[in-house]
């Protein structure tokens, strides 16, 4: 029986590794540029979709700020005001985020 010790083991982990790398590294040489641009291509066939989630985002914490203000209204809170502002401010904050960035890339 032969005698099996770390150190065999070590380097046979290090010599499949070795041989592992260096036959997946002409897989990564590749031309950068084309990836870039399939990134881009990739983003960019997202981007309006993503923009009107936000608009419906934005509407929706519009209609759940409006029956949350409601709510508060008609049990006589104090706070009204303050729920209402912090409400329909989160509701435009989205709204404008998604304007600016859809007007600022162009798309």
């Amino acid at each position: 029986m032969k005698n099996i010790t770390l150190k065999n083991i070590d380097l046979k982990k290090l010599a499949i590794a070795t041989m592992l790398i260096a036959t997946t590294l002409p897989i990564f040489a590749q031309d950068g540029n084309a990836g870039i641009m399939e990134a881009n291509q990739k983003v960019r066939s997202y981007f309006e979709s993503g923009t009107q989630l936000m608009y419906a985002v934005g509407a929706l914490i519009g209609l759940i700020g409006a029956v949350k203000v409601y709510q508060k209204w008609n049990a006589g809170d104090q706070d009204t005001s303050k729920v209402a502002a912090a409400w329909f401010g989160s509701c435009v904050f989205l709204v404008v985020v998604a304007t600016i960035i859809k007007s600022f890339f162009g798309l």
